[in-house]
């Protein structure tokens, strides 16, 4: 059974999670209205793969015999200076997602709590990828500038994300 206060930890953290899956799509949607499907498929993505992590901790909640209880999200930004900016945000949510994992991670070793600990290590090593991927995006971006045939190629690449991943 889950101690209070990681079971409330852990609902706190589906919240980050869905809003983590709102904010990509807010981004997939500002990506499609500037044409850059690429991005906007990279991001639509994002998000359906956040709605995953959300799910995972949900039903790691019912599998421990918690209680999981739903919190509101806060609306996403909807507006972006350029296609780099929006990337350079990509990389600070990833950063202070890692740093609530994290903090995660240190209730459930005060708790002695070792399921959980056992659980949140595949979310460390997530954090670990998802880091690296918007990094790299972002980059990339810095190479290639905010305009011109070398962003519209990093969007076109960007597109190839799940065709064989």
């Amino acid at each position: 059974m889950l101690s209070q206060a990681v079971q409330d930890a852990i609902n706190e953290q589906i919240k980050h999670e869905l809003y983590s899956a709102y904010l990509y799509l807010a981004m997939s949607a500002y990506c499609q209205a500037n044409n850059l499907p690429g991005s906007a498929q990279w991001t639509a993505l994002q998000s359906k793969e956040e709605v995953g992590h959300a799910m995972k901790l949900f039903g790691y909640i019912n599998d421990r015999g918690g209680r999981v209880l739903l919190q509101a999200i806060d609306p996403p930004p909807t507006e972006w200076k350029s296609l780099l900016a929006m990337f350079q945000q990509v990389l600070e949510h990833e950063q202070k997602v890692t740093g609530l994992i994290n903090g995660l991670y240190t209730l459930a070793l005060k708790e002695k709590d070792y399921a959980t600990q056992i659980e949140l290590q595949w979310f460390i090593t997530e954090q670990v990828e998802e880091e690296k991927n918007a990094g790299e995006v972002v980059e990339q971006l810095k190479r290639v500038g905010e305009q011109g045939p070398g962003l519209m190629m990093t969007d076109r690449h960007l597109g190839k994300r799940g065709a064989g991943d």
